[in-house]
């Protein structure tokens, strides 16, 4: 009787652990985050900054931004730690730089309470704000 009462509690956690896992990232726990990348040059009209971004999970893929083009997209974080980690890597003419755009431990509480994310990339350095108005630099490329 211990054996089967042993089994049925093993089996029935299980059954919860998928559960939660498969419904999780759309319903439980999961906290959305609005992340932005501004291409802020003055005067690049010839030469595109090229950016590509991706988690250990989902790749976004690449895009060619031209003067005050953005890329943007929305995560949500989830129980597992499997989507909170955007690194993105930016190439303009012979220079490029990787930068991680999100990272949740980082990002939490500095995207604001509206989870916010942006970042302007300008000729001098890549700059952050949670609100679009105040931006700081963050590093230079």
């Amino acid at each position: 009787m211990k054996i089967l009462t042993s089994i049925l509690l093993i089996c029935g956690l299980a059954s919860l652990v998928i559960f939660i896992s498969i419904l999780q990232p759309q319903n439980f726990y999961g906290i959305e985050y609005d992340i932005r990348v501004i291409n802020g040059f003055t005067n690049n009209s010839s030469l595109p900054l090229v950016i590509w971004c991706a988690s250990e999970h989902s790749d976004l893929g690449g895009r060619a931004l031209q003067e005050h083009d953005d890329f943007s997209w929305r995560l949500r974080t989830n129980f597992w730690g499997t989507n909170d980690h955007f690194k993105c890597t930016m190439k303009w003419d012979r220079t490029r730089r990787s930068f991680e755009a999100f990272q949740a431990p980082r990002d939490a509480q500095r995207c604001g309470p509206f989870r916010k994310c942006s970042w302007l990339v300008r000729e001098d350095g890549f700059y952050f704000s949670n609100d679009e108005v105040n931006w700081r630099k963050d590093f230079s490329w």
